[in-house]
């Protein structure tokens, strides 16, 4: 059965930054139905090179029998502007010439995102998403939506986010950029230009998403003889090569620096101004080992989220922990969704005293 639908917005869709996208569309996904009251709407907001098809990158906690079940909810993912699996981004045709967009996409930014999500929302006649998740590029997604529409989501999940992208991710983004800009073909204009530059800055991008200890325990020398690729020589050019056969390098350019424009305190009186404004009930989840989004930064999200719950992660994998811990996640969200529907607000140190349930 086919769930994927194309919702679009035809008319000029003004940008946080300047300029306008002539028309927008929106590639997503909608998974079970929606109760009598459409009170069982589940939004998930998907990661830098993720999709709609949020079954598929987060097998773990979307699907029949899991924690985000279609025959319970009612799930909507949506695929980001600026990606690659059917939204308006740099390969779309661009109405006012005919051609592809390619270098000539404009920049955009988080809240533009969830501006273009809010258009689908009212498209869809949700009125209230009883639950909105979302994990790195699609946390901060989820935490904007909360901001600038306090009184439309119930309960919100953040994983491995933050409020302001810090100058050590921004810095990781443009060396993924810079080695982009260096493949000579980037200046083309067709749908290879870059590929190899996005090769390189996937591999750069890796070493972010894991750490010192991922990859002596995964890649572990093992007595490789000279003149033989190390383990991990072999595995950073396997990723490179990987995500090659699924994206282009206009749009991970383009959603690097959509990451980069983070930041929920912009013209709201500045950070801590802003994440006080949220009125969702919410869980905020770090991950111990995250090299890229440390944990310090959801302990901050937590602390200024009006009743936030905080909680932290056990994982070898980093900051890629948020796609990979799935069992570990459930029992977290399973344990905060105990407490909200008991209407019981757990302070910071009597959760992190059950942490060891959850990560043992």
């Amino acid at each position: 059965m086919n769930n994927t639908f194309l919702f679009k917005h035809p008319h000029p869709f003004a940008l946080e930054a300047g300029g306008e996208l002539p028309e927008v569309e929106l590639a997503y996904q909608a998974l079970g139905k929606p109760n009598q009251d459409c009170s069982n709407v589940v939004w998930i907001c998907h990661a830098f090179t993720g999709s709609h098809d949020a079954e598929d990158w987060w097998q773990g906690l979307v699907g029949r029998g899991k924690l985000f079940d279609p025959d319970k909810y009612f799930i909507i993912c949506a695929n980001v502007l600026g990606s690659h699996y059917g939204s308006t981004g740099p390969l779309s045709i661009d109405p006012r010439t005919g051609k592809p967009y390619f270098h000539t996409f404009p920049p955009i930014t988080i809240r533009d995102i969830v501006r273009a999500f809010d258009l689908l929302r009212e498209y869809l006649c949700i009125g209230k998403i009883q639950t909105c998740v979302g994990g790195s590029l699609g946390g901060q997604q989820a935490l904007e939506w909360a901001i600038c529409q306090p009184d439309l989501i119930e309960n919100l999940i953040l994983i491995a986010t933050n409020a302001q992208h810090s100058p050590w991710g921004i810095a990781f983004n443009e060396s993924q950029r810079m080695a982009i800009e260096v493949d000579p073909t980037w200046q083309e204009s067709h749908p290879l230009a870059g590929i190899n530059g996005m090769k390189a800055a996937r591999a750069t991008a890796l070493i972010s998403y894991r750490n010192y200890e991922t990859y002596n325990i995964t890649q572990a020398r093992q007595g490789e003889p000279l003149g033989k690729p190390y383990r991990a020589v072999s595995y950073q050019k396997y990723q490179g090569e990987k995500l090659a056969k699924r994206f282009n390098a206009y749009s991970y350019y383009i959603l690097s620096q959509v990451m980069d424009s983070q930041d929920v305190g912009r013209g709201r009186g500045g950070v801590v101004a802003a994440l006080k404004s949220v009125k969702a009930k919410t869980l905020v989840m770090g991950i111990k080992s995250d090299a890229l989004f440390p944990i310090n930064e959801q302990a901050f999200l937590a602390k200024h989220i009006p009743g936030a719950t905080f909680q932290a992660i056990d994982s070898l994998y980093g900051h890629d922990g948020f796609l990979i811990e799935n069992e570990l996640i459930t029992k977290a969200i399973k344990l905060w969704q105990k407490f909200i529907k008991l209407d019981v607000n757990p302070m910071y140190d009597f959760f992190k005293n059950l942490e060891q349930k959850v990560v043992g």
